[in-house]
């Protein structure tokens, strides 16, 4: 696609054109010759949808809470996008046909826009095309746009930290509350929500949930994990939970809210929608939204060098014979791998120290 079929595309977008969002998110998905263009140019456009990520283990029930938000949204007269992300998943068939049957209530309706998006053997860059997606929905006008992930993994964490607003779905009595813990998921969840409540255990879910909540906050309660120790953060720089700080002021700290539902009957959806809307708004009153965008972004740019670069390492690689031979060197001991290194770099280091001169 040239420069100018790019253009094109992108203002077929901007005119609210369904079919040019559908190419978009497609070339984004694909990573199609062009599509880093198209991104570049929708971003001046983005910036004011509210982004939602629902994550949780698989049948917690998060497809047909997702299309009960979706409706609730539209009887208020806002428009949708829904990005379902399956990180497990080469392709997309199955998963597509079971999310359209569980989203039937929306369909038909051209303002809830439903995408199916697969890792497609490149997980590493899952989140980012997620991301581009995002942006795309966000500037074709969408008002609010939802993220579901089919599970509560790493992945699927990287994936939700592209939201606003993170929900995190728990099932009573499957034991999500250690998966959860394990998988870092309880640090990075605004809102939690125990569906099914009308099944046996629910109240102890919320119990244990509401335990571990505070434990996060307070490091010196003594929690029952069951034989399972708090983990470590992964990563320093990440949001705690609510986006605060134990030194900030406490107006300015979320303090995460379980509440329950029953989403195939559409009990406790109201009362979701209305948090929802309150850490909407404690993100703007707060200017946590900007910081957790800046935040996003800075993320963002990192990704996209390290993968540009391994592109350029590779090419290098190959260009010296691959990194087989390379290794093969090593083993007979005519080399090693701190100078194979420095031999591959030499030249990109040289390239950027030209321009910097």
């Amino acid at each position: 696609m040239n420069a100018a079929a790019e253009t094109e595309l992108v203002e077929e977008l901007l005119d609210g054109k369904h079919r040019a969002l559908a190419r978009v998110i497609s070339k984004v998905e694909d990573r199609a010759p062009g599509y880093r263009d198209i991104v570049s140019q929708l971003h001046e456009h983005t910036g004011h949808a509210d982004v939602i990520g629902v994550t949780g283990s698989p049948g917690a029930g998060k497809s047909t809470l997702v299309d009960k938000l979706a409706a609730h949204y539209r009887d208020r007269g806002e428009t949708v996008g829904v990005i379902a992300v399956d990180p497990s998943s080469p392709y997309t068939g199955g998963a597509v046909l079971g999310d359209r049957i569980r989203m039937a209530s929306n369909v038909g309706d051209m303002d809830v826009f439903f995408r199916s998006m697969s890792a497609r053997g490149t997980l590493g860059g899952l989140s980012t095309a997620t991301s581009d997606a995002i942006k795309a929905l966000d500037a074709f006008g969408k008002d609010r746009i939802i993220v579901e992930t089919v599970g509560a993994g790493q992945n699927e964490v990287d994936i939700v930290r592209t939201a606003d607003t993170v929900v995190v779905l728990v099932q009573p009595g499957s034991g999500d509350d250690v998966q959860m813990l394990k998988a870092g998921i309880l640090e990075i969840g605004d809102i939690f929500v125990v569906n099914k409540a009308d099944m046996d255990g629910a109240s102890r879910t919320v119990a244990d949930l509401e335990e571990m909540l505070h434990m996060e906050r307070d490091p010196t309660a003594k929690l029952n994990t069951g034989g399972f120790e708090k983990p470590d953060h992964p990563d320093e720089d990440d949001l705690t939970v609510g986006g605060g700080d134990a030194d900030e002021p406490e107006e300015d700290v979320w303090e995460p809210m379980v509440l329950e539902t029953v989403a195939k009957s559409g009990e406790g959806v109201e009362e979701l929608i209305g948090t929802l809307d309150d850490h909407s708004a404690w993100l703007d009153d707060t200017g946590r939204r900007e910081a957790k965008a800046k935040q996003r972004y800075a993320a963002e740019i990192r990704q996209l060098l390290r993968a540009d670069v391994a592109d350029l390492i590779d090419d290098e690689l190959d260009r010296r014979g691959g990194v087989e031979a390379m290794a093969e060197r090593v083993v007979d001991r005519e080399t090693d791998p701190y100078t194979v290194a420095d031999d591959v770099l030499g030249p990109i280091e040289d390239c950027v120290d030209g321009q910097r001169e």
